[in-house]
């Protein structure tokens, strides 16, 4: 599945066009890979998704191509949530 449907179909950003606005920023890594909106999402990836000042860790556990609230919960396992100091932020990138 797409990084960028699996992000709004998970429920872990509203829309699939920030999804992909995320993605294509740089903002997103699978296995400590930068990703891109169009790469492929598997079962056992770990995300990281950086919001503002927030970096969220999630382990993929399941795919879904339609929206609920009982898939959303089943899609992933929250690893850690952390906010990220801005001049640290600067500097990864």
């Amino acid at each position: 599945m797409r990084l960028d449907k699996y992000l709004k179909v998970s429920r872990l950003v509203k829309r699939r066009t920030l999804a992909k606005e995320i993605s294509d920023q740089g903002r997103v890594t699978i296995n400590g890979n930068v990703a891109k909106a169009g790469t492929d999402v598997k079962v056992e990836d770990e995300l990281v998704i950086r919001f503002g000042q927030k970096r969220v860790t999630v382990k993929v556990t399941g795919l879904s191509e339609h929206a609920s609230k009982e898939n959303a919960k089943n899609m992933y396992e929250l690893i850690k949530e952390e906010r990220v100091q801005p001049s640290a932020q600067s500097e990864e990138v």
